[in-house]
C-alpha cells in the first residue's frame, strides 16, 4: 500500500470515528473515540508530510542526492532483555520520512544502519563484532517519534556485559593485574613505593623515618626473645 493510499485509509477511519463520537452517549466511551481519534490524526499528518517528501523529490529526483551527504551517527544508548539487545538512536523527525529511507541491514555479528535523506543529510552507523552472536533474520527496526530503535534478537538468555568484543577487551585491559596467591604486604609495600617515589622531599624523609623505628622495634623485639 502506498501512501496516498495510507492518506485515504487514514482519512476514512477518521470520518468513521467521527460519526461515531457524535452517536456515542457514555463519557468513557466519548474518552476512548476520543483519544482514537488524535492517533488517526497524528499518523495522518506524518503521512501527508512523507506524500509531500515524495512528491519533492518526483519532481527533482537530483534535488535532494546532490543536497544529502553522509554523517556518522555517534550517540546511542543500548539496553537488553532476556531476548532482545535494543539500541536506542535519537534521530529528529525520523518518523516523518517514508519507511523506506530507513535501511538497516544484520548480521550474525554486527548491524549497520543508513538513514537516507533526513535533515538534508544521509545518517549512518556501523557496529561490528557484538559481544555475542545475534539471529539476525529476527533481528528487526523499529521507528518511534525522534526515535530508531533496533532490535537484535539473542540466540541465548546469556546477559550481556557489554555490547562488542571491543569494549569487553578494553574493560580486561583496565583491571589491575593481581598475582594468583600474593603476599598480604605486597599491596602495602607497593602502594608505599608508589607514594615514596611520586613523593617530595618532606614525604620521602616522613617515609624513611617511618620505616627506620620500624626496623628498629622489629630487632628490638628480637633481642628481648632471645633474652
Amino acid at each position: 500500500m502506498d501512501v496516498t493510499e495510507q492518506i485515504s485509509q487514514l482519512e476514512a477511519d477518521l470520518a468513521e470515528l467521527g460519526s461515531l463520537l457524535e452517536k456515542a452517549e457514555r463519557n468513557r466511551v466519548k474518552d476512548v473515540l476520543t483519544q482514537e481519534r488524535k492517533k488517526v490524526e497524528k499518523e495522518l499528518s506524518v503521512k501527508k508530510q512523507q506524500k509531500e517528501h515524495l512528491a519533492k523529490r518526483e519532481l527533482d529526483p537530483s534535488a535532494a542526492t546532490k543536497a544529502a551527504y553522509t554523517v556518522k551517527i555517534t550517540n546511542y544508548a543500548w539496553d537488553q532483555s532476556d531476548k532482545f539487545v535494543k539500541i536506542y538512536l535519537t534521530l529528529k523527525d525520523v518518523h516523518k520520512i517514508p519507511s523506506e529511507n530507513v535501511e538497516v541491514t544484520f548480521t550474525e555479528r554486527s548491524f549497520s544502519v543508513l538513514v537516507k535523506e533526513l535533515d538534508g543529510k544521509n545518517h549512518q552507523m556501523n557496529i561490528l563484532n557484538f559481544l555475542q552472536p545475534i539471529n539476525e533474520k529476527d533481528s528487526y527496526k523499529k521507528i518511534k517519534n525522534d526515535m530508531l530503535l533496533i532490535m537484535c534478537k539473542k540466540l541465548s538468555t546469556q546477559k550481556w556485559e557489554c555490547l562488542t568484543k571491543a569494549e569487553k577487551q578494553s574493560k580486561d585491559k583496565d583491571k589491575p593485574k593481581t598475582d594468583d596467591n600474593p603476599e598480604p604486604s605486597d599491596g602495602l609495600m607497593n602502594m608505599l613505593k608508589k607514594i615514596y617515589d611520586d613523593g617530595d622531599d618532606e614525604m620521602k624523609r616522613t617515609i624513611n623515618k617511618a620505616w627506620s623505628e620500624s626496623q628498629e622495634k622489629k630487632m628490638k623485639g628480637g633481642d628481648m626473645m632471645d633474652l
